[in-house]
């Protein structure tokens, strides 16, 4: 699903500001995505057209959204598209201060995804299960079993750090009855 935010707001001045806006935007966000995909898909929030986004207007519509999605547990992982630098800039600030991550990337014409990079900074634990699962889908048993012995990590911890990961919407979790396993959000992240 591609969501161009001028037209959320209906907005063709390239200026989001404000967090009155961002509530607004928020409300609409919501509303596009209240139906639920039946597989996980990439929600992109396209930036295209958009010069300036403030940090108040970032923090009350894509942070807020992004969160309650990803609290109810939905198919939807929301990404980041088309950012000029003036907003990628507002949007690493907001990582760095709420200690947060987010997936950018670019669009082509046909939406199809390029570039795909994360903003923030993972710990360095969680970093590891990101790259690992970068490598194609996996699961806490068998990230135990081929990585564990390094650390000495239990299937626990493998288990705990695919959650977190999951609720920031940075891998997809793949859940059949009990068993759950995890792949990249893209293929070449």
């Amino acid at each position: 699903m591609r969501i161009k935010m001028q037209e959320v707001l209906g907005s063709d001045s390239g200026i989001f500001a404000g967090a009155i806006n961002g509530r607004k935007a928020l409300a609409k966000l919501l509303e596009h995505a209240s139906h639920e995909p039946e597989a996980p898909e990439q929600l992109f929030l396209d930036f295209s057209g958009v010069q300036v986004a403030t940090a108040s207007f970032l923090r009350e519509s894509v942070f807020a959204f992004r969160d309650a999605v990803r609290r109810r547990r939905s198919n939807f992982y929301p990404v980041i598209a088309n950012a000029e630098s003036a907003v990628e800039d507002e949007l690493k600030v907001l990582v760095q201060s709420d200690n947060s991550v987010l997936i950018l990337c670019s669009l082509d014409r046909k939406g199809k995804p390029l570039k795909p990079r994360l903003v923030g900074n993972l710990d360095p634990k969680q970093r590891l299960t990101f790259d690992l699962v970068q490598k194609g889908a996996t699961d806490a048993a068998q990230l135990m079993r081929e990585n564990g012995d390094t650390e000495n990590i239990k299937q626990t911890a493998w288990n705990n750090r695919l959650a977190a990961l999951t609720s920031l919407g940075l891998v997809v979790e793949l859940s059949a009855g009990r068993t759950k396993r995890y792949r990249p959000l893209f293929e070449e992240a």
